[in-house]
Order: C-alpha cells, then sequence, then structure tokens
C-alpha cells in the first residue's frame, strides 16, 4: 500500500522542526557564557549599596571598599564597571537573577539560606556581628539582659536572620526589622537614644564610630563571618571563576591589604574624647573659618576640608594655639617657614591658612610624580610634620626593607625606625619622631573623613 503525504503539512512539520532545533541549539550550545557577554558588552554591571564601607561619593568622586575592588575587577577583565545601588539583598537577588546585573558587591556576608540562591565568590573579607547600645546605659553583655527589651536591624539582613535563628534559644527575644532605613541612620537613632539596641557588623561600627561617638559595643553576637561577591544561581561559572581567580591575585600581590588600611585601618585613631571635642569644635569655632579655609583651598586646588583637618590637628582651630616650640597659629608655622612663605603674621588666620595650605602643596610637588592619590596627600602630610627630608630617609628605610617607598602603608610602618639608632644612624638627616608624624597623618584622614562626613552635601570647592 502506498501512503500518501500532504506536501503542505509536511513543510509546516519541517518548518516547526527547525524552529525548535535552532531555538535548542541557540539554548544549549551557542548561547555565549556570563564572562563572554560581559567582554563583548564592555560594560560589568554591579549591584551595592550605599554606604560607608561599600560605595559613596566623595569631594564628587564615588569611592568606598567595594567599589575600589569591584571596579578593579572590571579594569581586569578589560571593560567598564557600571554600579546600581540598592539597599535591599532580595531586590539585589532579583537584580541578579533577571540577569540585569552580573554581580553583587554589597559587603555581602555568606549564610547557609543564602548560598541556596547565589552562587558566592570565594570570601575576601571576615566581620563579626555585634550588639551596639548608648553610652551611659547599663553594658548588655548576654542576651539574658535583654529580656523585654526591642533590637533593631536591618530587614533581610543576615542581622535578622541571625536573630530568627537565636529565638529557637531565647523566646523572649524582640526585634524591629528596618526595610526603609540604612544602618547609618539606624546608628544615628541609637546615638540620640532613639532605640535602645541595635546589631550590626563589626565592619560598620569600627568605621562610623568616629561619627557617632555615644555607640558602644555590648556583646559579640556571632563568630567571624565571611563576606564574598554574589553571582546568579546557576551553571555558569565562567565569571565566578575570573573573580576568583581576581580575588586570589589581590591577597597575594597586597591590593586587599592596600584596600583595607585606605578605607578602613586608619579609622581606630579617634577615641570618644576626640570625637565629642571634634564636634564640640565644629559648632564653637569651625563657621567663621570656612570662608578662610575655602578661598585658600581654591587658591591651592585643594578640598577645603582637608585644609580644615590639618588646621584642627595643628591648632583645634584657635588661631592664638602657641607651642612650647614655638609654633604657632592656625597651621601651626614655624617662624623659618613662614619666612620662607613670606608670612609675616602667623597668628593672622587668613595668613596662617595661606601659608599652610602652600606648604603642603610644597611637600606634595617634591615628590616623585609617579605617586598617585590618595598616597600622595598622606606621605606629603608626613612631610608637613617631619620634614621633606626626613620623609625621604623613611622612603629609603622602607625599600632597604623590601617595602614600597610609593606606598602610605609602607612608609607608616617604616617611619617609627627613625627613632632607633639602627636605622636613623643609616641615614641622611639622623634621629626624628617618626611615630609622632605616622600618628599626625592618621589623626588627619579621621578628621578628613569626620569633615567629610559633616559637609558630605557641599561640593568640594565654591
Amino acid at each position: 500500500m502506498r501512503l500518501k503525504f500532504n506536501s503542505s503539512l509536511l513543510y509546516v512539520l519541517l518548518l516547526v522542526s527547525s524552529l525548535l532545533l535552532s531555538l535548542f541549539l541557540k539554548n544549549n550550545y551557542f548561547t555565549d557564557n556570563a564572562l563572554t557577554q560581559v567582554k563583548k558588552r564592555g560594560e560589568l554591571n554591579i549591584v551595592t549599596r550605599n554606604s560607608a564601607t561599600t560605595y559613596y561619593y566623595r569631594n564628587d568622586e564615588p569611592t568606598g571598599f567595594e567599589y575600589d575592588l569591584a571596579k578593579a575587577f572590571a579594569e581586569k577583565l578589560g571593560v567598564s564597571a557600571n554600579f546600581i545601588t540598592d539597599e535591599n539583598f532580595d531586590s539585589q537577588l532579583a537584580g541578579l537573577e533577571s540577569g540585569h546585573v552580573d554581580l553583587a558587591s554589597a559587603g555581602i556576608t555568606i549564610t547557609d539560606e543564602r548560598e541556596n540562591l547565589v552562587n558566592f565568590s570565594t570570601p575576601y573579607n571576615q566581620v563579626s556581628q555585634l550588639l551596639l547600645y548608648r553610652a551611659g546605659e547599663s553594658k548588655p553583655k548576654a542576651f539574658e539582659d535583654l529580656r523585654d527589651a526591642t533590637i533593631d536591624v536591618l530587614d533581610n539582613s543576615s542581622h535578622h536572620a541571625q536573630l530568627i535563628q537565636l529565638k529557637e534559644t531565647y523566646s523572649f527575644l524582640n526585634w524591629r526589622s528596618h526595610s526603609t532605613l540604612d544602618i547609618e541612620q539606624l546608628f544615628n537613632k541609637l546615638n540620640y537614644g532613639e532605640i535602645d539596641y541595635l546589631i550590626c557588623d563589626s565592619i560598620d561600627f569600627n568605621l562610623n564610630k568616629r561619627f557617632f561617638p555615644q555607640l558602644r559595643k555590648g556583646f559579640t553576637v556571632s563568630t567571624a563571618e565571611s563576606l564574598a561577591w554574589a553571582f546568579p544561581k546557576n551553571k555558569d561559572h565562567s565569571l565566578i571563576d575570573k573573580a576568583n581567580e581576581f580575588l586570589a591575585a589581590s591577597k597575594d600581590n597586597g591590593f586587599l591589604e592596600e584596600l583595607q588600611e585606605k578605607h578602613f585601618d586608619h579609622a581606630d585613631g579617634l577615641g570618644y574624647a576626640g570625637s565629642v571635642t571634634f564636634f564640640h569644635h565644629t559648632k564653637n569655632r569651625l563657621e567663621k573659618l570656612i570662608p578662610i579655609f575655602k578661598e585658600a583651598a581654591t587658591k591651592h586646588n585643594l578640598d577645603w576640608r582637608l585644609i580644615a583637618a590639618i588646621s584642627y590637628q595643628e591648632s583645634h582651630w584657635n588661631p592664638k594655639a602657641i607651642s612650647p616650640t614655638g609654633v604657632r597659629g592656625l597651621m601651626m608655622l614655624t617662624q623659618n617657614t613662614a619666612k620662607q612663605l613670606g608670612i609675616k603674621n602667623r597668628r593672622d588666620p587668613e595668613q596662617s591658612t595661606e601659608g599652610g595650605a602652600r606648604y603642603f602643596v610644597r611637600m606634595k610637588g617634591k615628590l616623585p610624580d609617579r605617586i598617585k592619590e590618595p598616597d600622595r596627600s598622606w606621605l606629603a602630610l608626613a612631610a608637613y610634620n617631619i620634614g621633606y627630608g626626613h620623609l625621604e630617609d623613611a622612603r629609603v628605610i622602607t625599600e632597604r626593607q623590601g617595602g614600597n617607598p610609593d606606598r602610605w602603608a609602607d612608609i607608616r610602618d617604616s617611619l617609627p625606625l627613625l627613632e632607633k639608632k639602627k636605622w636613623y644612624k643609616k641615614t641622611r638627616y639622623g634621629y626624628a619622631r617618626g611615630r609622632e608624624a605616622a600618628l599626625y597623618v592618621r589623626n588627619i584622614r579621621n578628621y578628613y573623613d569626620l569633615m567629610n562626613w559633616k559637609f558630605k552635601t557641599e561640593p568640594t570647592q565654591d
């Protein structure tokens, strides 16, 4: 028996089969992997959150630990970095799932629950969860001290998840979770007594306690937890593998350590009394000096807040300040330095500020062109304090020890050696109070951070 075929039906069947085969091959064989897509696009889409520990604007430029790290990864891939801010982990997750973002770089803690939702890179930092309270209140030492109390946390945070688990052991635990506030806003509420207790990461506390001097650590809620980048939960590991290679190299070549120093290490130098005194003086002394600082900043292409920070370290904004060694004025200029700069009256606020700004710029100008910011400014500040010759001695010592003479973190560790005869006898300029210079720079960096925090909405210059 001969079968008869309908040619039209056969054509339709062949067409449908062809389309299905094409779709199958496209989805399973010829779709570019995540890494190739990023390179073809020429852009790495990164979701982060806006905070002092991750991503924020300073002097009209983006900065932050996560920003610097993720941007360096994009540069390693040969593409530009596109940052998208989102405070909520659920929204960040939605962006990963939809393909609108390639990775989340937002100080994300690895938890068992989150590992079911995303693929994590290798860790690049560690934090602990802390319970904070306000100075003047009784210090809680354990959860048993929090009966009938309310703890505040960020919604959908690892701290929130930790409380849910702890509820099984401490049935009396009570908390409020916030989806419309960020961590700085919660710090502010605790600082002014609007809430009683707060759980946060140690890295957030250490960086922000300068800005909120009433914050106190009660006890550690959790042991060390790892921070990592988050990627979409799928079998395509092409991008995450590159990220892991980058993070491993960043640990080996010191880049992670460099970012740690740049953003966090100096923050421990300012205690409660220092922060309180600073904020007291911003109310009573700073306002009338701001125009003077801004005028000098405009003239010398500096940030007025940095000039103010230097002045605060030198004189606490007291134009009549004088030291036992004879330096005086807002910028505490020596008589010889003032003479070299053409400053006739060191106690005159305008003249002193102009002289200090000019001297700082002179120190920066002496440094080799290859030294970039912010190291350039920190080295210049050390020279401002200790003298350029002694700074050069410290740079020589640093190089002899195998360090980088152009990197502030290495110079900071070498400066105290200028006080030891074993080292200073081999230098050109001899003994110097190097430890004091290192502390001097650390303090100014702290005051500069406080100035940026207090005046963060102001432009760098008028």
